[in-house]
């Protein structure tokens, strides 16, 4: 997946880089953290706006190929529109030993009940490490 070819002008990125750096589950994302804070160090150095665009690209390019459909600055790190989500939350298993169930786990309503372990399974994002 490549960046998205559009970034906002640079007061808003760096409006949506603050957001981010304030968003501790996305900075955990592979490449996410290290893009970010070269970004940040780059804003409070005063450096170019050619160099700060290209760190920006890459933020976005890191963002989206963890699978963040927003990128650096596509929506809110807020609230979000209904039924729109950036990520697919699942529920997985909540046991020691994990088994293969996966189930879908939508934000208001409670995970699913594991039946072997007797307790509510997890909820997760898809793809991401436990």
């Amino acid at each position: 997946m490549t960046a998205s070819p559009y970034l906002p002008r640079p007061d808003r990125a760096a409006a949506a880089l603050c957001t981010l750096l304030g968003s501790p589950e996305d900075l955990r994302q592979p490449g996410v953290r290290e893009a970010a804070e070269r970004a940040r160090d780059l804003l409070r150095s005063g450096a170019d706006h050619d160099e700060l665009a290209a760190c920006y690209r890459a933020l976005d390019t890191a963002l989206r190929r963890n699978g963040d459909a927003r990128g650096l600055a596509g929506g809110s790190r807020g609230p979000s529109v209904p039924g729109i989500a950036p990520h697919i939350k699942v529920a997985v298993c909540p046991g020691a030993t994990l088994c293969a169930r996966v189930e879908r786990a939508r934000d208001l309503l409670p995970a699913p009940q594991c039946a072997v372990h007797g307790t509510r399974m997890r909820k997760s994002r898809l793809g991401s490490a436990p």
